[in-house]
């Protein structure tokens, strides 16, 4: 593929979208039947944690804006999902989900920008270690996201079927990856790593809904 500036941003632009709504129809879900049975909690929360080394990798590697900003849009949303799994299914306070939820974000945040700090400066400079420590950051996310279906099919297996899980949130997760895809391939060096991630993102939506019963 040719190398084109504007067809990269065009197309992480429209993954970026995507992946900013895409939890809002599970979201809704959730609040709409007050119920999050048949989601595992373990899912989403690592999909939040998922995005934080993803963050990491993008921002040091300096991928386009609207890539930068969708494990940051990512997570924040999963984490929320988290948050309605401990309040509807675990029945915990609002209070006791909004401190820990809070707490969690704070940190979140705080411990990406402090590893972006520390990394991007011997990344530019082409050090060993730097590059080293962004790619383990990479595989690591790529890791996350992919363990964090196994919670996911012990709940379909103990159900016997999907359920918890919106439908049309997982279409979009799957669309976003799809063009986020598109858009690394119209780099001047397609990032393989995060190809990876991304295609994870693509596969584990029909992965997610095989009824085993």
């Amino acid at each position: 593929m040719p190398v084109n500036a504007l067809a990269e941003n065009i197309f992480g632009t429209i993954g970026a979208i995507l992946w900013t709504v895409q939890l809002i129809p599970q979201l809704f879900k959730s609040y709409r039947t007050k119920s999050t049975e048949g989601l595992s909690p373990w899912l989403v929360f690592l999909w939040g944690m998922a995005a934080l080394p993803l963050g990491v990798y993008v921002i040091v590697q300096d991928l386009n804006v609207p890539l930068i900003v969708q494990p940051q849009l990512f997570g924040l949303f999963s984490l929320f999902s988290w948050g309605q799994c401990m309040y509807y299914g675990a029945a915990r306070s609002r209070l006791w989900c909004a401190v820990v939820l809070g707490s969690t974000l704070v940190v979140w945040g705080a411990l990406e920008a402090a590893l972006v700090f520390a990394l991007r400066p011997s990344y530019r400079r082409g050090s060993p270690a730097g590059k080293s420590g962004v790619r383990f950051f990479g595989i690591l996310s790529s890791i996350l996201i992919s363990g964090a279906l196994l919670p996911q099919f012990y709940e379909i297996y103990k159900h016997g079927a999907v359920l918890g899980i919106s439908l049309t949130f997982m279409a979009i997760d799957c669309l976003g990856g799809v063009f986020s895809i598109l858009s690394l391939i119209f780099k001047r060096r397609v990032d393989v790593i995060a190809a990876v991630a991304y295609s994870l993102v693509v596969v584990r939506p029909p992965i997610a809904q095989i009824n085993i019963a």
